[in-house]
């Protein structure tokens, strides 16, 4: 990996001017033994709400209320630095880009021992000694800059951080809390160059090309998360501007959907059923109502030996399957053909779709369909494809109508190989925002007479208790009940087989603990063990919700 690439840093110390130091030795000391001391707030309007480590004991975040304007601020803090030292660590920065060299180095730790032997042969060059706290506060900026993600480190390594967003110069940088929402950061740009160069550096990392010719970029971060940036103020009035929608190291299961009473037990013993045998599903909804995060939960159901194939825009799945073929788009070079509409080398979601059908995929999933592509998912629905995508829209009848109309223009009788509708929404319950999936619905066939879609809504949720309602008939697991000879009593038995498993896996991942989390691929290691030894893993999950007195 190219170093000197990753140096994003320079532009946020208080000094960003070329320092030059004079020769001879250069002492710098400190009074104090903290990296970062915290101080308390004195402040009569702000209450301090939660305190906690991001980078132990380098970094923090506070949660602070602000009780005169009703709002809470998300403050960073990082090891206090003098002014001179802000210049010393601007001139060892600049030394680095210079000597710093093009290797490739995978992991982590060899990159930050590379960076800091680099780092103390040149401060050895210079002439400069630090006492020991300084010297570690300097390799934290120094890290954080080359390495991590300059300004907005800790946003991007909190965990409890979903979207990062800058709206342009002077404005506070705001962060989606998983725990409080959009609130405002203590983190600023104040010049207009810094926030260029910052934005420049993003799409470096993010291996794209982003300048004045092509202004808007949309990109995954090496961390996994997405990237949206604007450059200068040719599309945008505020000057430069990103918005990093974060997505975790270990991602959202069907376990957490169901802790954060996203959908019901029931609800996802449902879907590993329908996703088993091959039904076909569209996820709708409106913007951030977590259509890409259940897509992603429920695909861990899918047999650990069948193909999959997924075609993104930007790389947002992540499977623990080993026969998955992820497939992105490219976006091409030079002036678009006026046939095609297409830069020379574009490749579209429409080229990878059909691409992806000569893969024999056993399940194909679309990022998100929105033109032409959609005509190929449908087909490879009708071909016999099980095929997963997401769609926005906040109700069965407003699918069906943007299908029908430009620029995807579908026949309303493909629409019949589609097997499921789940629609999503963020609501409110209580006082604070969350994701209910408000309805399971099935697309039972058309009406010969009246050309309208037959559906079967088979759960639904209810606003006024926040629960689930099973309506009492489903098609789909009367259709999976005939494909295995089972009667319907048999199909009662397999569902609650299936849903003491998943209440099984919400206790195994209650017991989880920092050192040991209970990440998405112990979840699919059951879900594998299931397919092989469903009424061993049945029974000892039955067993162990006994023990815990658990019904």
């Amino acid at each position: 990996m190219d170093l000197s690439l990753m140096k994003g840093g320079f532009t946020f110390k208080k000094s960003a001017r070329p320092v030059r130091l004079p020769k001879g030795s250069k002492n710098v000391s400190e009074a104090t033994t903290d990296i970062t001391p915290i101080k308390a707030v004195t402040e009569s309007n702000f209450s301090e709400i939660e305190l906690d480590p991001v980078e132990f004991p380098y970094s923090y975040i506070r949660v602070l209320y602000d009780n005169v304007l009703n709002e809470y601020i998300y403050e960073c803090i990082e090891p206090p630095m003098k002014d001179e030292e802000w210049d010393f660590v601007t001139a060892i920065e600049e030394e680095l880009v210079k000597k710093v060299q093009y290797i490739t180095i995978d992991d982590k730790e060899s990159k930050v021992k590379y960076l800091m032997e680099l780092a103390n042969e040149v401060m050895r060059s210079m002439d400069i000694h630090f006492s020991p706290l300084v010297k570690r506060r300097l390799e934290y900026y120094i890290r954080r800059d080359f390495i991590g993600y300059g300004i907005i480190q800790i946003p991007m390594i909190d965990t409890q951080v979903e979207d990062i967003s800058c709206d342009g110069v002077g404005i506070p940088i705001y962060i989606y809390h998983r725990k409080y929402g959009s609130i405002r950061s203590t983190l600023k740009f104040t010049n207009e160059k810094d926030l260029d160069y910052f934005v420049v550096w993003l799409a470096q990392r993010c291996g794209k090309h982003i300048s004045v010719s092509s202004p808007m970029l949309d990109a995954t971060v090496p961390d996994g998360s997405r990237l949206q940036a604007t450059l200068g103020k040719y599309v945008t009035k505020k000057g430069s501007s990103f918005t990093i929608r974060r997505f975790r190291d270990n991602p959202f299961t069907p376990i957490d959907m169901i802790k954060f009473k996203t959908a019901s037990l029931e609800m996802m013993a449902y879907l590993w059923l329908a996703i088993e045998s091959g039904q076909s599903m569209m996820v709708c909804g409106g913007t951030a109502s977590g259509k890409t995060t259940t897509i992603n939960a429920v695909l861990l159901f899918i047999p650990p030996q069948m193909k999959i194939v997924s075609i993104e825009d930007t790389r947002e799945l992540n499977l623990p399957h080993e026969n998955w073929v992820p497939l992105l788009t490219r976006s091409g070079f030079g002036a678009k053909n006026p046939i095609t509409g297409k830069s020379p080398g574009e490749v579209d979601m429409f080229d990878l779709l059909t691409t992806s059908l000569r893969q024999r995929p056993q399940y194909l999933m679309v990022g998100e369909v929105r033109g032409a592509e959609a005509f190929i998912v449908f087909q490879a629905m009708a071909t016999g494809k099980t095929s997963y995508t997401t769609f926005h829209a906040e109700s069965v009848s407003a699918m069906v109508h943007r299908m029908e109309n430009p620029p995807i223009n579908l026949p309303r009788a493909l629409m019949t190989s589609l097997n499921l509708v789940s629609l999503q929404a963020q609501v409110k319950v209580g006082n604070k925002m969350t994701r209910r999936v408000k309805g399971l619905t099935e697309i039972v066939g058309i009406d010969p007479e009246t050309n309208e879609l037959i559906t079967n809504t088979v759960y639904s949720w209810n606003p006024a208790d926040d629960s689930f309602t099973y309506s009492g008939h489903s098609y789909i697991y009367e259709k999976i009940a005939s494909s295995k000879a089972w009667s319907m009593k048999d199909m009662e038995k397999e569902v609650k087989r299936r849903a003491d498993v998943l209440n099984y896996l919400v206790l195994m991942e209650s017991k989880g603990t920092r050192e040991h989390p209970f990440t998405f691929k112990d979840v699919a290691k059951t879900v594998a063990w299931y397919y092989k030894e469903p009424l061993v893993v049945a029974e000892n999950a039955k067993k162990m919700l006994s023990e815990e007195g658990i019904g």
